[in-house]
């Protein structure tokens, strides 16, 4: 099993304290996000990896080398200011401590995640192009790979329309973003590739390949692992995760969001969390039902 810490919420910014609590507890209990009295349990002697998709690593640097698994580290780094990105770590100290995680597990452990991408009168074609330089020059010899996607018509992204002032990308601005990127990425060592995308660039020179590949998945644990099933298309090769997050519960507030899209109850799922209980958000009641899961 590899765990995904998490799609769902950015555990590693809010809930460090937490997530090391259940290392160390041994075992994790997340809520069915669908049926909300199932509860699984996930045994840490189950987990084979884990994958940290983070806007803040900050937070767990200092516990990594107590977590005896193996690890892959998505790093969430774009150009956007706090107008889109509302409680973001300045990008200048996400960037030092990407440099000190690859220097902990390695440079082949750590992507950095430049997504989504949208297009605006303020974040247009030439903007994208320079903050991805940017980060290509200053991360060379620190990571091995970019994934880069475009942003999605999610409910949250629709109720802030006004603010992201998004528009529809043309064909030239995907060719602008597809050459050039791979350019500045391969001018730096650095794969770049979309991952889950209708328009992967490959025409413009993008790489192919996975947010997590079945290759790096055997290498990382020495086992085979079934196609990501929350992605039931054939569009998308990444290993199936197991996500420990929940909705709504990440104050980071980004406005193109597609889990964390309600702030009166990202609030509430806030204050109901404690450090010490099993679930990420509040605690076991007493019509749950504990299932274990295995795989």
């Amino acid at each position: 099993m590899i765990l995904n810490v998490s799609g769902r919420c950015d555990i590693v910014a809010f809930y460090t304290s937490w997530f090391m609590n259940r290392i160390h507890e041994g075992f994790f209990d997340v809520r069915n996000p669908f049926n909300k009295n199932l509860i699984s349990r996930i045994r840490l002697e189950n987990v084979d990896a884990i994958v940290f998709c983070t806007k803040n690593p900050r937070p767990i640097i200092p516990y990594l080398e107590e977590i005896n698994k193996p690890i892959l580290f998505h790093v969430t780094l774009t150009g956007y200011k706090n107008d889109i990105e509302v409680n973001v770590p300045d990008k200048k100290d996400v960037i030092k401590d990407i440099i000190d995680i690859s220097n902990i597990i390695g440079k082949d452990n750590v992507v950095v995640r430049y997504d989504p991408i949208f297009i605006s009168d303020k974040y247009d074609v030439n903007y994208h192009i320079k903050a991805f330089e940017r980060i290509c020059e200053l991360l060379e010899g620190y990571i091995s790979k970019i994934i880069i996607s475009f942003m999605d018509d999610y409910k949250n992204v629709r109720k802030n329309k006004s603010i992201l002032g998004n528009k529809v990308i043309a064909e030239d601005e995907y060719k602008m973003i597809g050459t050039n990127f791979s350019e500045i990425a391969h001018k730096h060592n650095i794969l770049v590739h979309t991952c889950y995308e209708d328009r992967n660039l490959n025409e413009y020179g993008m790489d192919i390949g996975e947010c997590l590949s079945h290759e790096l998945a055997y290498i990382m644990t020495g086992k085979k692992f079934p196609n990501w099933k929350a992605r039931g298309d054939k569009k998308c090769n990444c290993v199936q995760m197991v996500d420990i997050g929940a909705y709504n519960c990440c104050s980071h507030l980004c406005r193109y969001c597609y889990a964390n899209y309600d702030e009166n109850l990202i609030k509430d799922n806030m204050s109901n969390h404690n450090p010490s209980s099993s679930l990420l958000i509040g605690d076991i009641e007493k019509d749950d039902i504990i299932k274990e899961r295995i795989k």
